[in-house]
């Protein structure tokens, strides 16, 4: 049998159609299958989203097809920053992953194809690590009128939790109340890592209210112990890793400033790398000698590192290069408090009655010593 013209012509045009929609199909396949292939991935702390080459950044940035929330609810996007890393999209968020928060990664693809990815922060830990390292004042026998303790902890702690978990007991273990200055954004260092906590000034300073209807804090001859639960959590949400208890004797109250001509300088000597040695007669503020006080020469500030010892009553220098022969001062701020809060020249007691974190004015002094 043998076919016409226009049946050839109309088997031909039948074949093109089957072809153009194989075509169609396949490019079709091809593109769900791309789009399809598209994730966002986790690894280490960084979100990526991977089964798609980019092109180059979008006009409005990169923020404005890839971006990471946390938590639930109508929230901003995490801050971070954004690059292109074998051939992935990446997004390296400011802060670290938080444990126990879910993550919801969201990334506007191809033709606006979304691809959505729910994503759960890093395990959380149970290892208990952190302790408390050291408490000063570190002097058993405290002045009736201390006025501050330095609690300093291994490691970065949580915030809002320091007065459930500091407590001080009498003689007989029982808990005393209204010692501490119960401050609500507690005192910190930027590390997290000391809290200073403040004995109630208005039953320090005489004449006072509380303090003629309370007393002091602590009464000369009697025995007490700080105790900080291990139940407080650090940085990580850990449990301490042991509860820490001292004890000390109460002494009598101290109200007379310290004064810069009692202190003995002890020069090294040159060529040397020996600490330069100031002794005072009475226990310092441990923060305060960390910072309040220096060393200069002619050329200006010596560069060297500062150790404290014999219980807050020794500040130590140390010189990064060896002492060389000639004229040093001892340079310190009339800010530098005993444990009573008597700063240089002005005894606390004295003072007019403020806030204790409120700055006062203050100057340089310093004292002139020979190395030879």
């Amino acid at each position: 049998m043998t076919c016409g013209p226009s049946n050839s012509r109309k088997a031909t045009a039948a074949l093109q159609k089957a072809k153009l929609a194989l075509v169609a199909i396949t490019l079709f396949l091809g593109v769900t299958a791309t789009a399809q292939d598209i994730a966002i991935h986790l690894e280490a702390g960084v979100f990526k989203v991977v089964g798609w080459s980019p092109a180059g950044e979008p006009a409005q940035g990169w923020s404005s097809i890839f971006r990471v929330y946390s938590g639930s609810g109508d929230v901003p996007a995490l801050l971070g920053t954004y690059a292109v890393e074998d051939r992935a999209l990446v997004f390296h968020p400011r802060f670290p992953l938080v444990a126990g928060v879910r993550y919801h990664a969201v990334f506007q693809g191809p033709k606006g194809k979304v691809v959505e990815t729910i994503f759960d922060g890093p395990p959380r830990e149970t290892i208990s690590t952190t302790r408390v390292v050291h408490v000063y004042p570190s002097t058993d026998v405290l002045p009736s009128n201390t006025l501050k303790l330095y609690i300093y902890f291994s490691a970065p702690m949580s915030r809002g939790e320091a007065w459930q978990r500091i407590h001080l007991l009498d003689e007989n273990g029982q808990p005393l109340k209204f010692e501490f200055v119960e401050i609500q954004q507690e005192l910190w260092d930027p590390q997290n890592t000391r809290l200073t906590v403040l004995f109630d000034p208005g039953r320090i300073k005489r004449g006072v209210l509380p303090e003629m209807q309370l007393g002091p804090p602590i009464l000369e001859g009697r025995h007490y112990t700080l105790v900080i639960d291990r139940q407080w959590k650090d940085a990580r949400g850990v449990p301490l890793q042991h509860g820490f208890r001292r004890s000390f004797r109460g002494g009598p109250a101290d109200r007379t400033p310290p004064d810069p001509k009692t202190w003995n300088v002890s020069a090294p000597k040159a060529a040397t790398s020996e600490p330069l040695v100031v002794s005072f007669p009475k226990p310092m503020d441990y923060a305060l000698l960390q910072r309040l006080l220096g060393v200069s020469d002619a050329r200006g500030r010596v560069a060297g590192t500062v150790g404290i010892a014999r219980q807050e009553t020794e500040w130590r220098f140390t010189p990064r290069e060896s002492w060389k022969a000639g004229a040093y001062q001892l340079v310190f701020d009339t800010a530098l408090e005993d444990l009573s809060g008597n700063h240089i020249g002005q005894a606390f007691d004295l003072d007019k009655f403020q806030q204790v974190t409120k700055s006062i004015e203050t100057k340089t002094m310093s004292i002139p010593f020979e190395v030879h």
